[in-house]
């Protein structure tokens, strides 16, 4: 099985430093200023990177890697696709559609438990960001709590199934997730499925009080991750570890100064506010969605064996998937991952 410094090829240089945050990006800088030489003489790669919303703060690492020039740096014409409720970016990138794609770990597992050959090759973020929104004053303070009621949630949600399972509950029942916060606003009583980057901002602009059940708390914690398909690794190793250096920089630049990626967005995107980029952007680094903690062994835009396995085992015990393949296949952390010191 692999672990969390398999298939790595990061510059030798890069291994005598003591910290792996810095390690990878020095090893990074050095790759990109590699590639950058590689293909002067060529024309810039075309690829399409198909994200899982409309244009957005939890994008920013991507939109920053695109104004900034570091895919350009390195040999990349990257285009930037954006999703939607009806936009599912796994048949789009198998399909050829886009080249790469922005998703969960459990989205990937799923995707190869029906033969699709999609690959995560980074970690976007190392927690996701979803949630149970309730309001303030709800007698729900834990998820044990939510035996008895109904929550909203979309088509597919596999978190669910392991709260029930996890903690008992009775009688939940799901109802259709609308993507917008206009029943929580009018019914005290309404529990939805969010992002803690994003509802709770209109929830709140729309005079409600909400609170948030992180499901990374319960213990279900999946990675957010983009991914390509299995043939472009095997044919375009190098085109593939180009957009992943660049993206997980622009990841760790965005989160220092978003400006220049929210004015991108923003273009795109009318329709998003300052005040709702900064909200989002601020969850972001509050609670450490991107960056991961460090003193449990997190480390910005890697995967460890351990967490893709314990998705894979508890996704297969819930029966959610039948887990007929072998995990290590729709996982890589040859171009992300950090080498293991000598």
């Amino acid at each position: 099985m692999m672990d969390s410094s398999s298939n790595s090829s990061l510059p030798a240089a890069a291994l005598s430093t003591g910290n792996r945050c810095l390690v990878w990006i020095t090893g990074a800088a050095l790759w990109l200023l590699a590639l950058s030489f590689a293909v002067q003489a060529a024309d810039p790669v075309k690829v399409r990177l198909v994200t899982d919303w409309y244009p957005q703060p939890e994008h920013g690492g991507f939109y920053h890697a695109l104004v900034k020039g570091y895919y350009k740096q390195a040999g990349l014409d990257v285009e930037i696709l954006p999703g939607g409720p009806n936009t599912f970016a796994v048949q789009r990138v198998a399909t050829r559609a886009g080249d790469f794609g922005m998703a969960s770990t459990d989205d990937i597992l799923s995707a190869n438990d029906r033969g699709i050959p999609v690959v995560a090759v980074g970690a976007t973020m190392q927690h996701d960001p979803q949630g149970i929104m309730i309001h303030d004053d709800s007698p729900i303070r834990d998820f044990p709590d939510l035996s008895g009621h109904t929550i909203a949630v979309g088509p597919g949600t596999s978190w669910l199934p392991y709260l029930v399972k996890r903690y008992q509950l009775k009688k939940v029942q799901e109802r259709a997730h609308t993507y917008s916060v206009g029943s929580f606003l009018k019914d005290p009583t309404y529990i939805q499925q969010c992002f803690v980057t994003s509802e709770p901002f209109f929830a709140s602009l729309g005079g409600a009080k909400p609170r948030v059940l992180l499901i990374k708390d319960s213990g279900y914690d999946p990675y957010r991750v983009f991914f390509t398909r299995r043939d472009m690794i095997q044919k375009q190793p190098e085109v593939v570890r180009a957009f992943v250096i660049a993206s997980i920089q622009g990841w760790r630049d965005y989160l220092d100064d978003p400006a220049d990626a929210h004015a991108e967005i923003s273009r795109r995107n009318p329709d998003l506010t300052p005040e709702k980029m900064e909200f989002s952007v601020k969850a972001l680094i509050q609670d450490r969605f991107v960056t991961g903690d460090p003193d449990k062994g997190d480390v910005h835009g890697q995967f460890t064996a351990e967490r893709w396995k314990f998705q894979f085992d508890t996704l297969k015990e819930l029966g959610v998937i039948r887990g007929r393949f072998d995990v290590t296949n729709a996982w890589t952390g040859t171009f992300c991952n950090t080498p293991a010191k000598p």
